[in-house]
């Protein structure tokens, strides 16, 4: 079987529930693909196993980067492009640095935040998102299976997520078309459907 292709959703109302049937299916070796909600559910990160963001590193290493550029570019214009005496002070006065030190110091951090996540997450302008169940954004908590990496049966998985909780389980399947959808039919779509009242007419 295709991976990426075929799921279980499980619609989940309760968050304390969900969080549960989590670490109970992880418990029996199930494999979540991931799980959506529509706002966020305290400790799910640690129910699903995630590790410790590495985006705090990320952000010591580009404020670090312009921290440095900030003395680099300022010693440089003040010692030897463009030397001024202001005030009487040294050409290459430390504490004046401070300010413009600082600015670039979080400019760098915030920038190079963002785009390190954007890219880690394949975030493109033009990227369409899987939706699993439009309610995943409105009032329900969503949790998907993909079926190929899991190696209990589908009755199987279905029973587990009714046992655990699951007030409805679904099956979702993703063609070459949805995968490789339109971003403005997206769009079209979005405006003229809205994730509210489509979620009112579509289960999974």
């Amino acid at each position: 079987m295709e991976k990426n292709t075929n799921y279980l959703v499980g619609v989940f109302g309760d968050q304390d529930v969900l969080v549960k049937a989590v670490k109970a299916l992880r418990k029996k070796g199930v494999k979540i693909y991931e799980v959506f909600t529509p706002y966020p559910v305290h400790f799910l990160e640690d129910a699903l196993g995630y590790k410790r963001s590495w985006m705090p590193r990320a952000a010591f290493g580009f404020g670090a980067l312009g921290t440095t550029c900030a003395i680099l570019l300022q010693s440089w214009i003040m010692g030897f492009d463009w030397p001024m005496i202001i005030g009487g002070k040294g050409f290459i006065a430390i504490p004046d640095f401070v300010p413009i030190t600082f600015e670039l110091t979080v400019l760098f951090s915030a920038f190079g935040m963002a785009g390190s996540f954007f890219v880690s997450q394949d975030l493109k302008p033009h990227k369409v998102p899987q939706i699993f169940d439009r309610r995943q954004s409105d009032d329900k908590h969503i949790m998907a299976i993909d079926l190929a990496t899991n190696s209990l049966s589908e009755d199987e998985l279905k029973a587990l997520l009714q046992e655990v909780g699951a007030e409805e389980v679904n099956n979702k399947s993703f063609t070459e078309k949805e995968k490789k959808a339109s971003f403005l039919e997206y769009v079209v779509d979005l405006f003229t459907k809205g994730v509210t009242d489509s979620a009112r007419e579509l289960k999974g």
